[in-house]
């Protein structure tokens, strides 16, 4: 019998990372003369990976980014991040009893995320989390990634369960339209970095504090599937 998962993108719906992000970012940009971004950037530069995030904020301060350049910032970024884990970055107010919560209800815990699998997985077991999760994805990790509906669908059979019973949680647009591709329900957080509402992208159910994520929520949620 196939399990009921739950499935966590990581990035601003699980773990609140931003401190780390805009000190590893500024770390690379800062040597090839860009000036530091803040945290206000970050809505519009997370949410595709490392790699589209140094695009994105080479194009934000209107300097060309040569292929070579982008091989040079992402290993400075990476490095820098990887070095530095778990640095300040840490689960969001209710999210570890949550999970405690629906693990002990008999679900399947899982994480799909756009950072690259190597630095999700270390984060996570450096914050005591990895141990959690039946899977964790990252945007290297197959050949495609979010908002491709293959990349939650893929991590849902990792985790042993099917799409059916199966719910998606996160802040941005890739979370819930990767949800919506994939065919299956989603859960919107409020409190990441996204740069549009969690209601103008039309989750199934917001959830404001994982204080009210529950077993019985996950439940009625997929029932209406």
């Amino acid at each position: 019998m196939s399990a009921s998962v739950v499935v966590f993108d990581l990035d601003g719906t699980l773990v609140d990372t931003a401190p780390d992000l805009v000190a590893s970012l500024n770390h690379a940009i800062t040597q090839a003369g860009l000036a530091p971004v803040s945290y206000g950037d970050l809505t519009h530069l997370v949410g595709h990976g490392a790699k589209a995030m140094i695009e994105r904020t080479f194009t934000l301060r209107g300097k060309p980014l040569s292929a070579a350049d982008l091989d040079w910032q992402m290993k400075e970024f990476v490095d820098f991040y990887h070095g530095s884990m778990p640095g300040d970055s840490i689960p969001y107010p209710g999210v570890v009893t949550a999970m405690d919560r629906l693990a002990a209800a008999g679900y399947t815990l899982a994480v799909c995320t756009n950072k690259l699998e190597m630095l999700a997985r270390s984060l996570l077991n450096g914050l005591g989390l990895s141990p959690r999760f039946a899977a964790i994805t990252g945007g290297d990790t197959f050949a495609v990634r979010k908002p491709d509906a293959e990349h939650l669908l893929s991590t849902i059979r990792l985790a042993g369960g099917v799409p059916e019973k199966a719910v998606m949680i996160g802040d941005s647009l890739n979370d819930i339209l990767v949800a919506k591709n994939a065919s299956v329900r989603s859960i919107g957080v409020p409190f990441g970095y996204s740069d549009v509402s969690i209601e103008s992208l039309e989750p199934d159910l917001i959830v404001r504090h994982f204080d009210d994520l529950t077993p019985e929520l996950i439940e009625r949620l997929i029932a209406r599937a």
